[in-house]
C-alpha cells in the first residue's frame, strides 16, 4: 500500500492482538518483538511480517543487543513508529526513540508512567492531589516522614505492575525491619500513607493532547485486596455524570496533561479517601488496563481500547485526524477469580447479560452489561457467592525479590 508505516511493536506479555491486527488492517508493515518464552502463544500470524523473540526471562532483556536488533532492521527499513504494549516494556521503547531518534514518548516523560516515585514527585509539584509519600534514599528524612505522618503506611515497588510487592506497614520498628531487610533494593520502593477508601481507575484514549474518551469504573474488590489476600476481582464502571465521576475525570485530566501524555491509550488510578471524602490520585500508565478491563469497557461504551489505540497511531504517523466512533452509554462489569480446574465449566451462569466469558487456563471470570447500574452490581455480587463456593483457590502471594 502506497502509505504504508512501518511499526515494530513490543510486548513481554501476550497481548494486543486487536492493536496489532488493526494496525495491520490499516495497511501497515507491522514487526513484533516479544519474549522467547511466548513463542507457541497464539499470536495473529496474518497481522504480522515478522516476529523478533528476546531471550531472557520474565521481562528483563538485554537492551544493548535489542537496541542493535532494531538498528540493524533500520538499515533496510524505515521505521516510523515504536509502541509498548505492557507496562514493562516502556522503558525499552522510550530507551529505543531516544537512541534511534524516532518520535514518541522518550525517557523522561516515560518515567511519570511507570516509576510510582516519578509519578508522585511529578503530580505534587502539579497540585495534583495525591497522599503523603517519601523516598527511601535518605534515613533523616524516613524518620520525619514516620514521626510526622500517621501509619498505616505502605512500602510500595517503584516500577511494578499493579499491586505486586506492596507491603503494609503499621508503626515505625516493622517499618525499619522491612527497610533493612531490602538492602541495597530499598531505593527501589517509596514509602506512602495508606488511604482507607474505594479504588477506582479511569480508562483513557488521548489525540493531540486532548482526552477524547474516557470511563470510569470502580473496584469493587480492588487488586491490592486480591493480591495479598486472594478472592474474587470485581469491577463496574459507575454512573455516568455523578459526582464522583466528574471529579476523577477532572483529576485524570490534570494527571495526564501534567505529565505530557500526548496521544495514546492511559489506565489511571484514584482513590477515594473515606475519611475526607477526596478524590487522591494514585498511580498511572500508558496502557490499556490489564484483567480484561479492556473488554469491560468496550462492553459499556462500544469502544475497544486496543483498536482505537492503533487508529491514533496510525493516525499520527499518516498525519491524519483521529475520529472517535460513536460512544455508547451503557453499564458493565467484570468477576474475574483463580480456578481450581484448567477449564473451568461456567454453562450455569446462562444469564442474558453475559458478554463475554474470561478464555484464561485456571481462570473463572465472566463480562456482564446492561443498561442499568444496578442490575451490573445484582450480578456481580450473586456470581461472586457461586464462584467462591465451586471455582475460587486462593495462591499465596509470590515474594518480589527480582525488581524491575
Amino acid at each position: 500500500m502506497e502509505n504504508a508505516k512501518t511499526f515494530i511493536c513490543i510486548s513481554n506479555y501476550f497481548k494486543g492482538a486487536d492493536f496489532l491486527i488493526q494496525l495491520k488492517n490499516l495497511g501497515n508493515k507491522v514487526y513484533l518483538v516479544t519474549s522467547e518464552k511466548l513463542r507457541d502463544k497464539p499470536w495473529p500470524h496474518e497481522a504480522i511480517d515478522e516476529i523478533f523473540y528476546m531471550p531472557g526471562l520474565d521481562t528483563e532483556w538485554n537492551l544493548e543487543h535489542l537496541l542493535l536488533g532494531i538498528g540493524n532492521l533500520m538499515i533496510t527499513t524505515k521505521v516510523d513508529s515504536i509502541v509498548a504494549l505492557d507496562d514493562f516494556d516502556v522503558e525499552k521503547a522510550t530507551y529505543l526513540r531516544e537512541n534511534l531518534r524516532i518520535g514518541g514518548m522518550g525517557q523522561t516523560t516515560g518515567r511519570y508512567f511507570r516509576d510510582k516515585l516519578a509519578m508522585r514527585m511529578r503530580a505534587k509539584s502539579c497540585g495534583i492531589p495525591i497522599p503523603p509519600f517519601c523516598s527511601l534514599f535518605n534515613d533523616h528524612d524516613i524518620n520525619t516522614f514516620a514521626n510526622t505522618v500517621s501509619p498505616p503506611w505502605v512500602l510500595k515497588p517503584r516500577s511494578e505492575a499493579s499491586a505486586s510487592g506492596i507491603i503494609k506497614v503499621f508503626d515505625k520498628e516493622n517499618l525499619w525491619i522491612h527497610i533493612n531487610e531490602m538492602g541495597n533494593n530499598r531505593f527501589k520502593y517509596l514509602l506512602e500513607q495508606f488511604k482507607p477508601g474505594a479504588v477506582y481507575h479511569c480508562d483513557s484514549l488521548i489525540s493531540d493532547k486532548k482526552i477524547i474518551f474516557s470511563l470510569t469504573s470502580k473496584y469493587l474488590a480492588t487488586p491490592m485486596e486480591i493480591t495479598q489476600g486472594g478472592g474474587v476481582f470485581r469491577s463496574s464502571n459507575i454512573p455516568y455524570d455523578s459526582e464522583d465521576d466528574l471529579e476523577i475525570k477532572k483529576v485524570n485530566e490534570a494527571v495526564l496533561k501534567s505529565f505530557g501524555l500526548k496521544h495514546g491509550v492511559a489506565h489511571t488510578e484514584f482513590i477515594k479517601c473515606t475519611e475526607d471524602g477526596k478524590i487522591y490520585f494514585l498511580e498511572t500508565s500508558s496502557r490499556v488496563g490489564g484483567a480484561h478491563i479492556a473488554e469491560m469497557v468496550e462492553a459499556a461504551s462500544g469502544i475497544n481500547l486496543w483498536k482505537e489505540w492503533a487508529i491514533i497511531e496510525d493516525a499520527l504517523v499518516k498525519e491524519k485526524e483521529y475520529q472517535l466512533p460513536e460512544v455508547k452509554k451503557e453499564y458493565a462489569g467484570i468477576v474475574l477469580t483463580l480456578s481450581k480446574f484448567q477449564h473451568p465449566d461456567l454453562s450455569s451462569f446462562s444469564d442474558p447479560e453475559i458478554y463475554f466469558r474470561v478464555p484464561l487456563d485456571y481462570h473463572a471470570g465472566l463480562i456482564v452489561k446492561s443498561d442499568k447500574n444496578e442490575r451490573i452490581l445484582e450480578l456481580l455480587d450473586n456470581y461472586v457467592d457461586r464462584l467462591i463456593a465451586d471455582y475460587t483457590v486462593v495462591v499465596a502471594q509470590k515474594k518480589v525479590d527480582k525488581l524491575h
